[in-house]
């Protein structure tokens, strides 16, 4: 009888290792933990490919949070690209499990191995991406929410949960290509945001209203706010406000012409 309920207890255990079953959903999947080591890996129980949801693309205030440009790592300077619309890349994938989960992400959220997310160096935070396993032709859609991955022959990190719904897990890498998904023109109403890009503080109004006028050639509209603080009034000039997050990118890249430093960006939201 103990031999036959070992045995029985065994194939149960087999039973369960082999059985595919869907990832956790919500704070189930942040709230699990994994033991801390230095390498990454996969989770434990194995996923089913065909019971995991693409990320479902929706309108967002890209915010502050993950989008500073220019950022520095490892000694090597990033900036983020110029209109993320329309943007397309051909490269390898990798994807990060078990030693990142239930860490921050670059824009401050948890990240989970089991959600359909994903890491890349110059895109804003957060957009959706479609990705193609060149390989075997599987498509999944994606939430970017961190940066990376800091190599040089690959262009995107992916959550586990989207290597094993495209098909590589095992492997570690493969070919895609990804495809930025516009949601600026989705029938659903987003929340919305004015946005602007801060290029001086300054003590005195004289010195902010100078480089205001160095500002006017490139006919946008450039404000001074001034706001008392403990030691009088800090006078601030800004470029806005602009539409959305690409108008402030392009606003950006004009400025370069003009201006030898890096400006802020600030973001206000208007309603949803």
């Amino acid at each position: 009888m103990m031999g036959r309920g070992l045995g029985l207890l065994l194939l149960v255990v087999w039973l369960s290792a082999c059985t595919s079953v869907p990832p956790p959903s919500g704070g189930a999947s942040q709230a699990k933990v994994f033991p801390p080591s230095d390498q990454d890996g996969a989770p434990p129980e194995v996923l089913d490919p065909d019971g995991i949801a693409d990320a479902v693309p929706r309108a967002e205030i890209l915010r502050l949070a993950g989008n500073m440009s220019p950022y520095v790592v490892n000694g090597v300077t990033y900036k983020l690209v110029d209109d993320h619309r329309g943007f397309r890349q051909r490269g390898v994938a990798s994807w990060y499990g078990t030693k990142f989960h239930g860490k921050a992400t670059s824009n401050g959220e948890t990240y989970s191995l089991y959600e359909m997310t994903a890491a890349h160096r110059t895109l804003p935070i957060p957009v959706y991406v479609k990705v193609k396993n060149l390989n075997n032709g599987r498509e999944a859609i994606v939430r970017v929410n961190d940066r990376g991955p800091f190599h040089s022959d690959r262009i995107i990190d992916l959550s586990y949960a989207a290597a094993v719904k495209l098909g590589f897990a095992k492997q570690g890498t493969a070919p895609v290509e990804i495809e930025v998904i516009d949601t600026d023109n989705r029938a659903q109403a987003g929340p919305t945001a004015n946005y602007f890009l801060q290029v001086g503080a300054f003590k005195y109004y004289s010195a902010a209203e100078q480089l205001q006028q160095s500002l006017v050639p490139m006919q946008l509209p450039i404000q001074i706010t001034s706001q008392e603080e403990g030691s009088g009034a800090l006078h601030r000039v800004r470029i806005g406000p602009l539409r959305d997050f690409p108008a402030a990118q392009a606003a950006r890249k004009q400025l370069r012409e003009y201006w030898a430093g890096e400006p802020t960006l600030l973001v206000e939201e208007t309603g949803s």
